[in-house]
């Protein structure tokens, strides 16, 4: 009986072996406290960087790290094939995506812009559509824990979108992040974000009323805090009371009462938080209580 020749196994496809090989050309626009920091450890391992923002002080900044300029994220788009967005609002992130010179008038086929700012879940969701229509994909990426953990590269990412653009995109925000979950399809990273941060708020305020009623007693409140912190009232937001600013917080509660509009919801917590987070700001810069006996932190 005649043997059968044996067939050599079919060759990868080019665009498999170079998602396979070649390291992503990473694009960063907006270069605030966050994105700096996330600069930073991204440079820091290896990869080819370019970094868009309208403050020229910051991209000094991050020129002097290691990162090529771009002056718009069209330019950006020309370059990187992982671009990671962190502007501060739903407006700014759909300039930088959809505008005259934004991403997508550059970006080639296959790549991935990544949406670390925090936005509401519909937001992500029409980029996403956007983008895909061009080739692309968006993965929704919001990061908390801050600025100082961003320092560290110890953030959280908390992630939303197929495997595969998760997949991708762990190996970059592994860089300056210690825990990525993935929590489903494109707008759950930012749903993530959203309750992640009406607890943050909810604990916030509280912390304000608590500690308030607390010094009018006399007690000590550092020891009342180290009490507090191994028992039921423990909380994160009293363990890093002087790193918490309400900066963000209305923004945050905006995007948190849209949803719950959206859903049909009545949150009455949540509407009242979201009115006392006005002047949480005020209070936390001036008259907060000494919880851990430090005066109020200058952010940077």
């Amino acid at each position: 009986m005649a043997m059968k020749a044996k067939t050599k196994p079919k060759a990868k496809s080019g665009a498999r072996r170079a998602a396979k090989t070649t390291k992503e050309k990473v694009g960063i626009v907006g270069i605030g406290r966050m994105g700096l920091a996330m600069l930073k450890h991204v440079v820091k391992n290896g990869y080819d960087t370019i970094a868009c923002d309208v403050n020229a002080k910051q991209l000094a900044k991050a020129k002097k790290a290691g990162a090529a300029i771009a002056k718009t994220p069209a330019e950006v788009g020309k370059f990187a094939s992982f671009v990671i967005i962190g502007v501060g609002y739903d407006n700014e992130v759909k300039e930088v995506v959809l505008g005259k010179n934004g991403l997508l008038t550059t970006l080639k086929t296959g790549s991935i812009i990544a949406v670390s700012s925090t936005v509401s879940p519909d937001t992500v969701q029409m980029l996403d559509e956007k983008a895909r229509a061009k080739g692309c994909d968006v993965l929704d990426a919001p990061i908390c824990r801050g600025r100082f953990f961003a320092d560290a590269g110890t953030l959280l990412a908390l992630v939303g979108g197929r495997k595969d653009v998760v997949a991708r995109g762990r190996k970059v925000y592994s860089t300056f992040s210690s825990d990525i979950a993935h929590l489903g399809d494109v707008g759950h990273g930012q749903v993530g974000k959203a309750m992640n941060n009406l607890l943050l708020w909810i604990n916030g305020i509280a912390l304000i009323e608590v500690g308030r009623l607390a010094e009018s007693t006399g007690i000590d409140l550092m020891t009342l805090r180290d009490a507090l912190q191994i028992s039921s009232g423990k909380t994160q937001a009293l363990d890093d009371w002087d790193q918490i600013s309400f900066t963000w917080a209305l923004k945050d509660m905006q995007i948190v009462s849209q949803m719950a509009d959206k859903a049909n919801l009545s949150l009455p917590i949540t509407g009242a938080v979201r009115e006392l987070v006005k002047e949480a700001k005020r209070i936390k810069a001036t008259t907060a209580p000494q919880w851990t006996g430090k005066k109020p932190l200058k952010y940077s």
